[in-house]
Parts: C-alpha cells; sequence; structure tokens
C-alpha cells in the first residue's frame, strides 16, 4: 500500500543544509524513514523550496515510513504544530478517471539519448574510440527544449495538457494554443555520488519543475507514473508527480 508524506524542513540547522545541498545526502534520509531493507523499497522524492524559510520534503514509499530521526536532525523537534504528515495515497489513485483534471506538479529531469554529442567531453571521445557503441544520455540545458521533452512524452503517461485558459495567442506564430503548463523552476546540479571525488565518481543533472493542469487520458498508465515515477535519476529527488484538486490550486 503506498503513502504520500509531507515532512517539514528547517533550513536553519546544520544539518538541514547538508541535506538541502545534497540530494545524495537527501536520499539516504530519506531511505533511513524506511522499515524495510534499501533494495526492497520504491521510493521517490521531491524538495518544494516555494518558502526558503519553511521547505516541504514529499516521499512516496511503498510501506508505511517512520520520519522521526528526520524531524529530530532537521525539523523543529520541540516546536508545536505537524512535523509531519502521512497519508495512504489509495483514495487518490480511486479518483482516476478518463477526462477528470488535477492541478500537477512534478520535478524531473529531461534528457535526450544520442549517438553523437555535438561537443564530445574527453571521456566521451575516450568511449568512442574503444569502440564503445552505446548512445550518450545528455540533458536538455534549454527551457523549450525541456518543456518539448515533457509535452511530447505526455500520452505514454497516461495524460495531455489542456489548452492554457484567458491567454492572449494573437501573438503565437505557430498557430499553436498554449498548454495549461510552466516551469517554475530550472537548477543544474553537480554533486559527488559516493565517497571518492573523481570526476567520474559525480552526478550532473538538470533539475527542472513543472507545474499545471493534466487531464487524464488512461488512468493505468497514469497510475504506473505516479507510483513508479517520470524520467530519470529518481534516487535524487525527480520522478515524483503529485497531483491535486483543481479548486486547491495556487
Amino acid at each position: 500500500m503506498p503513502y504520500l508524506s509531507r515532512i517539514r524542513i528547517n533550513p536553519l540547522r546544520a544539518e538541514s543544509r547538508k541535506l538541502l545541498a545534497s540530494p545524495r545526502a537527501m536520499h539516504a534520509a530519506v531511505q533511513g524513514g524506511l522499515p524495510g531493507l534499501p533494495e526492497q523499497e520504491r521510493t521517490l522524492w521531491r524538495l518544494d523550496p516555494d518558502n526558503p524559510h519553511r521547505p516541504l520534503l514529499f516521499v512516496l514509499t511503498t510501506d508505511k515510513p517512520d520520519w522521526t530521526h528526520l524531524v529530530e536532525q532537521a525539523g523543529w523537534p520541540g516546536a508545536d504544530g505537524e512535523h509531519y504528515a502521512i497519508r495512504d495515497y489509495a483514495p487518490l489513485l480511486q479518483q482516476l478517471a478518463p477526462g477528470r483534471s488535477f492541478a500537477f506538479r512534478l520535478t524531473a529531469n529531461p534528457v535526450q539519448n544520442t549517438n553523437r554529442p555535438d561537443k564530445l567531453t574527453a571521456r566521451q571521445q575516450q568511449r568512442i574510440e574503444g569502440g564503445d557503441t552505446r548512445s550518450f544520455r545528455l540533458g536538455h540545458r534549454t527551457a523549450a527544449a525541456q518543456l518539448n521533452w515533457f509535452l511530447t512524452r505526455t500520452a505514454r503517461w497516461g495524460f495531455d495538457i489542456p489548452t492554457a485558459p484567458h491567454l492572449d495567442t494573437t501573438h503565437d506564430t505557430n498557430n499553436a494554443p498554449p498548454r495549461d503548463i510552466r516551469i517554475t523552476t530550472r537548477r543544474r546540479l553537480s554533486f559527488g555520488k559516493g565517497l571518492t571525488t573523481t570526476k567520474e565518481a559525480h552526478v550532473v543533472m538538470n533539475s527542472v519543475t513543472f507545474e499545471g493542469r493534466l487531464r487524464i487520458t488512461d488512468p493505468a498508465l497514469l497510475t504506473e507514473r505516479l507510483l513508479t515515477g517520470i524520467g530519470p535519476t529518481k534516487a535524487y529527488g525527480c520522478g515524483l508527480l503529485t497531483l491535486a484538486p483543481l479548486t486547491e490550486r495556487a
């Protein structure tokens, strides 16, 4: 049974700053709240820094977690109020039906696979010269390419993006109505993958947050994406798609 959690993070604490600065460290903290073995748990997480003074961590887990350690290390353990909330995810999944609309948020790492990058790095050149025929996974760097990555994949994820309401299309040279989606955050991240500090042990990724309105076309496909995530680098805070009733949309 899946559970969706929301945890309040105190950005002024030393441990919090460590977690907020490193997706690898945050991933380890998330795994620490799960009762099962890490390799047996399927987790997705996302950090929402809408309010930088009160960032929120959202986590989707297979089993019911316990976030006491996160509150003690990176929250307000002695303060009043709800430090974290855990909700059964099944009621939301039961509401999914063709044609129904929801507000959504997704932080993802838009990528493309190519056999010939425009500009080869030294390591990529080395791979080609060594006879490696595997394609290269490269991140989309422009907002236009990142948005196109999202919009061209929605059918396989079980939804589409409706036309944005109340928008002026008179200057749209492509004669395509604007969709009800926007990019709210774009970040290029580079951090260590493990204990070593070699360049090969670093992860470089483009984290992009999309928000808008979706309309369900295939509930089964959408359920799969909600539970398993979208795109690569899920361990580092990408892939968690969340839905909300449109009446709650900011």
